[in-house]
């Protein structure tokens, strides 16, 4: 009987990964310079709470954002309007970013005075829940019009995120979305997770967001 190697590929590709990013994480801490991943899935509103987001904190701090699509960039032209220092990554194909595609980001975005960097992931619920980009935290937007049971059908995304923005609340009542099951199924899979209903529409919610953010910002420039 022939003797052969197996490899476990993707465990290998993981595992160089998660070593990319501890490194992306000690640079950038070092440069004092924070890196927020925010994913959801296409839709959701990214684009506009980042718009939002970027307007509560602006006169306090610097901030740069990295856009992330397969082939685009219009959220890339979204975001400059806003004064904020902004670049497009395109991902040729590929529907998440790792570690690496990240710090070339950060190389091209340039991490000088930029207290918050952020990374609008690649727009779905599951590639993106895999990789380690090297962010100090993770966020995720699940809008209203998705659905309650997001948790249970994409565990993993709901298990590696710092806080969960609950987007577009501003029609809830026109949808059967049922926010503290949502929440109560985030939580059990997650007790640390943050959420937060917003509207990025009407601004409700949005200075809670950004209060954590300038809270993350502070400790990881402190510690």
């Amino acid at each position: 009987m022939s003797e052969f190697r197996i490899l476990e590929i993707k465990q290998s590709v993981f595992a160089d990964n998660d070593k990319q990013a501890e490194e992306l994480r000690k640079e950038l801490k070092k440069e004092k310079t924070f890196l927020l991943n925010l994913m959801s899935s296409p839709g959701s509103g990214k684009t506009t709470t980042l718009t939002k987001t970027i307007a509560a904190l602006k006169d306090e701090m610097k901030i740069g954002v990295m856009e992330a699509d397969i082939d685009s960039d219009v959220d890339a032209h979204t975001i400059s309007e806003t004064g904020a220092k902004v670049i497009q990554l395109h991902t040729g194909g590929m529907c998440h970013l790792d570690a690496d595609m990240t710090k070339q980001g950060i190389l091209g975005l340039g991490t000088e005075e930029i207290d918050l960097a952020i990374l609008e992931n690649v727009g779905n619920l599951v590639c993106p829940a895999e990789f380690d980009t090297g962010s100090s935290k993770n966020a995720m937007i699940l809008s209203v019009p998705e659905g309650d049971d997001k948790p249970l059908k994409y565990p993993l995304m709901f298990t590696i995120c710092d806080v969960l923005l609950v987007n577009k609340i501003d029609v809830m009542e026109y949808f059967d979305f049922d926010l503290k099951a949502c929440e109560e199924r985030a939580k059990k899979l997650n007790p640390n997770i943050k959420v937060i209903p917003i509207s990025a529409k009407t601004g409700e919610g949005i200075e809670e967001w950004a209060q954590w953010l300038r809270e993350q910002v502070k400790k990881w420039k402190e510690a």
